[in-house]
């Protein structure tokens, strides 16, 4: 054998065992991943919150609850020692949805909108395609990708901004005249995507632009001053940029507070009529994950956005963002609810959907 042949073939060989080693390490990483999460169920709120907490002095959780008909709510810093309980502004993620939901609800209400009417309805979109229904796109089952690539996410990944910044209202419309959906049942899919899309269906039958639209609904009729489409202000860090004209600002861009958030639970319980009909189930999904199944956490059906829990009696919605994640959910009868603000990334430990999960169960029993 050549010299030139030996040298290959050791390459080959050291190249077989950097493999080799690359996936015992993934599969190593995985099993033990799992083992972490089978821990979780065992634990208590207090427990998580310790850990998710831990030696992270920047750590910020607002914890809100509704029980007995009174609400509360305590601020947690590092190792969930607890801090003055001051109002901090944070962003509230994909519980955008629910007010985009809710705002589908009010034009529904107002004969503006019917829930089974396809998309091409109100938008201009073109003949001879297949387009999802409006109930399709509140409960992700229209066929839509959780999102599309668009050129503005190259220069935000380089940048470190929000992918969605800078994606147009005339890239969302124009991507959905590109997609045809023929299947009768696509099943749940996640689709941020797909709340742009309601977005603009809300701006063309109230031919208002979202934010103003959003703006005006949160405050002046939910009475919520401390809720609104993010400009960055607020007393933590991190917030997310966005432009006043993007197109995915339906999906996930409303900042707010815990005394507004617990106020908004307030109405979900009382069955608030901007809220009631959102919260009824529309369609069975049974989406539940096999990590949201270890730890307790059950999507079985979902509303206007609303996921539906039954083994719990739980309706819930959480969200993330870069830096921060959070989560409502309510139990309609007993009448508790819980609110988690989070100023961590959703994948650092334990999320705010387990906190509050926990917590709402603890309070139940």
């Amino acid at each position: 054998m050549s010299r030139r042949k030996k040298r290959v073939k050791v390459l080959i060989i050291v190249i077989a065992v950097i493999i080799f080693c690359a996936v015992l390490t993934v599969i190593g990483v995985m099993s033990y991943g799992k083992y972490q999460i089978s821990k979780i169920p065992k634990l208590t709120f207090t427990e998580v919150l310790e850990y998710t907490t831990k030696d992270n002095a920047d750590a910020c959780v607002t914890v809100g609850i509704i029980k007995d008909g009174q609400a509360s709510y305590r601020v947690y810093g590092e190792n969930g020692k607890e801090l003055p309980a001051e109002l901090h502004t944070y962003e509230i993620g994909s519980l955008t949805k629910t007010f985009t939901a809710a705002l589908i609800n009010k034009a529904i209400a107002e004969g503006k909108i019917n829930i089974d009417d396809t998309i091409d309805n109100y938008l201009p979109l073109p003949d001879g395609n297949e387009y999802p229904t409006i109930k399709e796109l509140l409960t992700h089952t229209s066929g839509y990708k959780g999102y599309y690539f668009e050129s503005p996410m190259i220069s935000n990944f380089f940048k470190g901004r929000n992918d969605f910044y800078g994606i147009t209202k005339e890239m969302v419309l124009h991507r959905a005249s590109e997609l045809t959906m023929e299947e009768e049942d696509y099943g749940f899919v996640y689709s941020n995507y797909g709340y742009g899309v309601l977005g603009l269906v809300l701006e063309a039958v109230y031919d208002t632009d979202y934010t103003t639209l959003a703006n005006n609904f949160v405050s002046n009729e939910l009475g919520l001053t401390g809720t609104k489409i993010s400009d960055k202000s607020g007393d933590l860090d991190n917030y997310w940029d966005w432009k006043g004209n993007d197109a995915y600002l339906p999906a996930g861009a409303i900042t707010s507070n815990i005394s507004d958030m617990l106020s908004y639970a307030q109405m979900l319980l009382e069955g608030n009529p901007y809220f009631s009909e959102c919260q009824k189930s529309l369609k069975t999904i049974n989406a539940s994950t096999e990590n949201y199944k270890t730890m307790g956490i059950n999507m079985d059906e979902i509303g206007m956005s609303w996921i539906i829990d039954n083994e719990n009696g739980i309706i819930w919605h959480n969200g993330g963002t870069g830096d921060y994640n959070s989560y409502l959910g309510f139990n309609p009868e007993t009448g508790t609810a819980v609110v988690v603000l989070s100023n961590l990334a959703p994948s650092y430990r334990i999320p705010a959907t387990v906190l509050g999960v926990k917590l709402l169960i603890e309070l139940g029993n």
